[in-house]
């Protein structure tokens, strides 16, 4: 079961280093622990570059999802690039689905996510 992070927990995710400068765990606002992950991207079928990011707590199994200007510049890397559009929305139809997925990248060391400006 996906939970939602509360108003304070949401800003307390804002303080501190950007997830862009130090991509790793850090303490989840909710629970405490280090669990907290993020994975973002830009999808290629926006109207305007976007940045979705999806920051969860793989030990409460709080989220909160965003979407946002992608800044100027940014680039990052992107496990998830290389399937196509169907396949892209099989794994997205399930949040409990993709956030499991996207723990086991976490898991087998292929997320965090590398970031550039």
């Amino acid at each position: 079961m996906i939970g939602s992070f509360s108003g304070d927990e949401v800003a307390a995710l804002t303080t501190g280093e950007s997830f862009f400068a130090a991509p790793g765990e850090r303490i989840c606002p909710a629970c405490g622990e280090r669990r907290l992950r993020t994975y973002v991207n830009a999808p290629e079928n926006a109207r305007r570059p976007t940045l979705v990011s999806y920051v969860w707590c793989a030990g409460c199994r709080k989220f909160v999802g965003t979407r946002a200007r992608h800044p100027e510049g940014l680039v990052f890397s992107d496990p998830l690039a290389a399937l196509s559009a169907g396949e892209r929305r099989a794994l997205e139809c399930s949040l409990v689905g993709f956030l499991a997925h996207l723990d086991r990248l976490w898991d087998d060391g292929v997320l965090p996510q590398a970031f550039a400006a």
